[in-house]
């Protein structure tokens, strides 16, 4: 058989967090609205009761009713979310307890490592590509690989509950999805492809330990699916690819051992609709009993407007 070499990750140079310009920081993020303290029911009222605007609003009774009933709603996320500052809206509404499983891709997991440990994220890629640093922050891809790493026998948790304990003592955890969800109990998912992220690229990669995490994190994405039954609500944010399929397949592993899951509502938020989460998020899912909406716009005006209009229905404080 051919010898077919490999080329040799320990010769890569990693780069120290502090040297490193990021154009995202916790201070750029969102804040949650406050109902009590504004008068935004007028802004709710005022909105056009056609098309799209009914379609929110038929999105944010859907929410309402599965947090009355004690249904899933599960988010679907990429890592824009998180570089366009909207993780404390998210954490607010897993507080509330309408949030109640969060899945993500290993880009989202990084960007929430990053700002929980040291504040900042998001790098400029073209400029650090030039020169081969794009992606070898030394800290990053070592606080996550190692953590995969140390944690894939001492216990059966996967990728996003061992990541949320290591970040229970994290500086800045308090903007940190992945630590609040291990806080409140609430399964946090990552769900990643070999080489598609920036840690795969550094020498403390492990390659069995990441795939044995994330496919433990698929099960318990199966796990929380198969309640999706007469309620219950997916929304997906901002990911074109991976969470569609993942969502397709927890599905289909649901209704494959006997799970009724149906007769529930998706939604997909993007600045552009992409094919997948059309078809396997909104499309698909919903055929045989439920309802699918699709929101185009930008994340950081769209996603704001959710969390408002779920606050204000549920007259949260």
């Amino acid at each position: 058989m051919p010898n077919i070499k490999q080329i040799d990750l320990h010769k890569v140079k990693t780069v120290p967090m502090r040297t490193r310009k990021s154009k995202v920081q916790f201070k750029d993020f969102a804040k949650p609205f406050q109902p009590k303290r504004q008068p935004f029911p007028h802004f709710i009222d005022s909105l056009p009761q056609i098309l799209v605007a009914e379609d929110l609003r038929q999105l944010v009774d859907d929410i309402v009713y599965a947090n009355q009933h004690k249904k899933p709603v599960i988010v679907l996320m990429g890592a824009h979310v998180i570089k366009v500052g909207l993780s404390p809206l998210l954490i607010d509404l897993m507080k509330v307890k309408v949030i109640n499983c969060l899945a993500m891709n290993g880009a989202a997991a990084i960007h929430d490592v990053e700002i929980a440990m040291w504040g900042k994220t998001s790098e400029d890629v073209e400029e650090n590509l030039a020169d081969g640093s794009f992606g070898m922050v030394k800290e990053t891809g070592e606080f996550i690989n190692n953590t995969l790493t140390r944690d894939i026998y001492r216990s059966t948790a996967g990728f996003g509950e061992v990541l949320g304990k290591a970040l229970q003592k994290a500086p800045n955890r308090k903007y940190s999805l992945l630590a609040w969800c291990n806080e409140l109990n609430i399964p946090a998912t990552v769900h990643v492809a070999i080489g598609t992220d920036i840690v795969h690229q550094q020498p403390t990669m492990d390659g069995a330990a990441t795939g044995e995490m994330t496919f433990r994190d698929f099960k318990v994405l199966c796990n929380v699916v198969k309640n999706l039954r007469g309620g219950g609500v997916v929304i997906n944010i901002g990911s074109a690819v991976m969470l569609p399929e993942v969502f397709l397949k927890s599905l289909t592993v649901a209704r494959n051992i006997g799970a009724k899951a149906k007769g529930f509502t998706t939604a997909n938020f993007d600045m552009i609709q992409h094919y997948r989460p059309r078809m396997n998020v909104v499309q698909r899912p919903t055929r045989d009993g439920g309802k699918g909406y699709m929101f185009t716009g930008h994340h950081e005006i769209m996603i704001p407007l959710l969390c408002a209009m779920i606050k204000n229905k549920m007259k949260v404080k």
